[in-house]
């Protein structure tokens, strides 16, 4: 049950000096805590004048036990400090338990100091270990999962983790502690009566156990439906165009409210469990109190085994157990619901990336020759995108592709990219295998530009710094004059340092992609693909992000994909796809005479 919130733990292995600083102050308290109650039990005897002036020699024979001996030791100091003055001795007895309890709660705050260094720094250690383990993570994982759920486990599960383990890491040292130090002073004080203690605590401990059993799996289906609607969630904010122009917003709200209601009824019988445990481990502890005071009021009354004083003690000890145990049964329910979160966040991190085939893999420093696709198939999902797909791409040559959405184009980009590996055919730089590639190497050579301007809620300067991180801001203003977007730029309230908004929403569609233009030439990529890199701009912008482009290309090996002929047209190479073949290829002019479609769309083109 308990092997994911340990490996949550492994996690916070930086840390562990705090965790060991926490163990020793917990014990510190909890040893502090048993004491302060016995440091009332002189108190009592002093204010009841319990106390015998001396030991006789025949009382001190009959002890059996040596917590005896020292009990009635003390009790002959204090009755002697008593008969000297009634103020010293209390002030010394007050003075006594003050310093006790002091020590219990100084303890008990350093054990608090050193815990939130190791809860915080585990939880700065999940976050930076997921989110590295995301972005390390190949574009194929991303497309088979759901936004929302990676979003939940980023943000619900790690806050889970935090309120559900993490609250109680101080709990599973200090309670079991306290526990075990005030057991074992009760056994110090009567083996008997704690003896008789101890055979209830396995049966609520047993009913407590009991009533969470199914914690674990209900917390698993809430996390999941919370992933439901933070899908809904973002998939509204990035579709809200096409949800207002086609009235579709009572369907969303009818989605989201079906999945609010799913989530509200499981949270609801979650909750009705959980707050079972409070209630019930603190009838339990009463219980046994109650069966305490009877066996105990017994053990005074007729037996005589212990004093009164002693009894009243014991049972301070008694109900200092109740809270603490109380706080264990808590903490089996909150690692119950944190099972669920961790087992999700685990899901992540222990996606396999063999780091030996990495390492393994060919470093490509520099693109010399061709590229080269060599009877290339491909499929997302059974459904058949690339049918043996044969051409090349020699070094410093543009290549275009054609053809009807659906026919593979995109697929094509991605490949090349190193998005996706080939499983059928062969798809190779300069003689090497993609799939033998690190991607890396690959990325350094290769940049993309597609339809969608992918640029981040950060300013203009650090948007184009990701093309090249150490890039001087001399490059900088050069890149942007060459994409045609230094004028606008300065235009801006602050220039470069203008932050643009989410996804560069404070930016026109052709300014977007001058940027991106931009970034791509201050990274200064050998292979460069285009994916519809104007086709969503009008003609004003498309003009400027043509010319852009052309500078771009310019003594560069390029693979093209356009619906615009102004942007097909002057390639050396253009290839007609259909249902992932190859129907024809050649440069405009041949393609003109040999293909039926290719003539069929530039007059459309013309015609539009």
């Amino acid at each position: 049950m308990y092997s994911s919130f340990f490996k949550i733990l492994k996690i916070g292995a930086p840390y562990k000096k705090f965790a060991f600083l926490n163990i020793l102050f917990n014990s510190f308290y909890a040893l502090f805590s048993a004491l302060s109650f016995i440091s009332l039990i002189p108190m009592l005897d002093v204010l009841f004048k319990k106390t015998e002036n001396k030991i006789s020699s025949e009382y001190i024979n009959k002890l059996s036990t040596l917590q005896y001996y020292f009990k009635e030791k003390l009790n002959s100091y204090l009755f002697g400090k008593l008969e000297r003055g009634i103020d010293e001795t209390l002030i010394l007895v007050i003075v006594v338990i003050i310093l006790l309890f002091l020590l219990k709660n100084i303890s008990n705050y350093f054990a608090i100091f050193f815990i939130s260094y190791l809860k915080n720094g585990l939880i700065k250690e999940l976050r930076n270990n997921l989110y590295e383990k995301l972005i390390s993570l190949p574009l194929s994982y991303f497309r088979e999962k759901n936004k929302g759920s990676l979003i939940s486990k980023l943000t619900n599960d790690v806050t889970e983790i935090n309120i559900s383990y993490l609250s109680v890491l101080e709990l599973i040292i200090r309670d079991p502690l306290t526990i075990m130090f005030s057991i074992l002073t009760m056994f110090f004080i009567s083996f008997k009566l704690t003896l008789f203690v101890l055979i209830f605590i396995p049966i609520s401990g047993y009913i407590i156990s009991k009533l969470g059993k199914n914690l674990k799996k209900q917390s698993f289906k809430i996390q999941e439906k919370q992933g439901d609607f933070l899908s809904i969630i973002d998939e509204t904010f990035n579709g809200m165009k096409v949800i207002k122009t086609f009235n579709a917003d009572n369907v969303f709200k009818l989605r989201f409210k079906k999945a609010t209601k799913q989530y509200f009824s499981l949270s609801n019988k979650f909750i009705q469990k959980t707050s079972l445990s409070g209630p019930s481990s603190e009838f339990l502890g009463v219980l046994v109190i109650g069966i305490l005071l009877w066996f105990g009021g017994r053990m005074v009354l007729l037996e005589e085994a212990i004093s009164g004083t002693t009894f009243i003690a014991y049972i301070g000890l008694a109900y200092n157990i109740l809270t603490p145990a109380k706080g264990i049964s808590k903490a089996n329910y909150s690692i119950r619901k944190g099972n669920a979160a961790a087992e999700r966040i685990l899901e992540i991190l222990n996606v396999d990336i063999d780091e030996n085939h990495l390492q393994q893999k060919i470093i490509i420093e520099k693109f010399k020759k061709h590229i080269v696709f060599d009877k290339v198939s491909f499929s997302y999902d059974d459904k058949n995108i690339l049918s043996e797909l044969t051409f090349k791409i020699k070094k410093g040559r543009n290549i275009a592709l054609v053809g009807p959405s659906g026919s593979g184009k995109t697929t094509i980009a991605n490949l090349l990219s190193g998005f996706y590996e080939v499983k059928n055919g062969s798809l190779a730089i300069d003689d090497i295998s993609l799939n033998n590639v690190q991607n890396k190497s690959l990325y350094r050579i290769v940049s993309v530009v597609t339809q969608e301007s992918i640029l981040f809620n950060e300013s203009i300067y650090n948007n184009l710094l990701v093309g090249k991180n150490n890039a001087s801001r001399k490059e900088i203003i050069k890149a942007s004059k060459a994409a045609y977007a230094h004028e606008f730029i300065l235009q801006l309230p602050k220039g470069y340092e203008t932050t643009i908004g989410d996804s560069g929403s404070k930016l026109s569609g052709g300014q977007k992609q001058r940027l991106t233009i931009a970034r791509a030439l201050l990274k200064n990529p050998e292979i460069l693909i285009l994916d519809e890199a104007t086709s969503a701009l009008d003609i004003e912008s498309e003009d400027k992000v043509q010319k852009a482009l052309e500078k771009l290309m310019h003594n560069r090996t390029s693979l093209i994909i356009s619906h615009r002929l102004s942007t097909i047209k002057k390639a050396d190479n253009i290839i007609v796809l259909d249902n992932g073949k190859i129907t024809a290829s050649g440069n405009h002019e041949e393609l003109l005479k040999k293909s039926k479609y290719y003539k069929n769309w530039v007059t459309t083109q013309q015609i539009n």
